[in-house]
């Protein structure tokens, strides 16, 4: 029966990850930390700084990351399949019905909601990582305008920004 939680936690994961990347962290948080206690908030969030650390998609990370602590390899596998399942089969659909009425109004407003639906649960997901307080420190503020400025303005890798700061923060504390 784990197992079965396990796939079908991560297929409702990968029905609803639309906007990719942070769009689905709530969703995510919401099966493995609230509905089924597999992580706690804590843990949750240490395991999402964790994986940006490392290359790939974070719903592979966080379904491998979780199946393997809850079920082993079995549970690593099938919390994967579930999150990856929903996303071909709607890729494979919607490319035939996409190719047919991509220029319709009512599917471009679709979109343009949908866009800014994934922005609003990006900025809550970025407000949740963050000890507010730490907002108000002077080397928090340069650190964001920095990353934020790097990232928007300039061709530096994402991942270089990021272990900048790792390293910053190491010799900044």
């Amino acid at each position: 029966m784990l197992l079965i939680s396990l796939f079908l936690a991560f297929l409702r994961i990968g029905f609803f990850a639309i906007g990719g990347a942070y769009s689905f962290l709530p969703l995510i948080e919401n099966e493995v930390v609230h509905k089924y206690h597999w992580l706690t908030n804590n843990e949750f969030l240490e395991i999402l700084g964790v994986t940006q650390m490392f290359p790939g998609a974070i719903s592979i990370k966080f379904a491998t990351y979780t199946g393997y602590k809850i079920a082993g390899i079995p549970g690593a596998i099938l919390a994967n399949l579930g999150n990856i399942s929903a996303p071909v089969l709607f890729i494979a659909v919607f490319t035939i019905f996409y190719r047919k009425f991509k220029d319709s109004p009512g599917i471009k407003g679709s979109f343009d909601m949908i866009r800014l639906v994934v922005f609003a649960m990006i900025m809550a997901v970025a407000f949740k990582t963050v000890d507010i307080y730490k907002l108000a420190e002077l080397k928090s503020v340069l650190v964001i305008i920095a990353s934020f400025v790097l990232f928007m303005f300039t061709k530096i890798h994402p991942a270089l920004i990021i272990a900048a700061a790792g390293i910053f923060g190491f010799f900044w504390r």
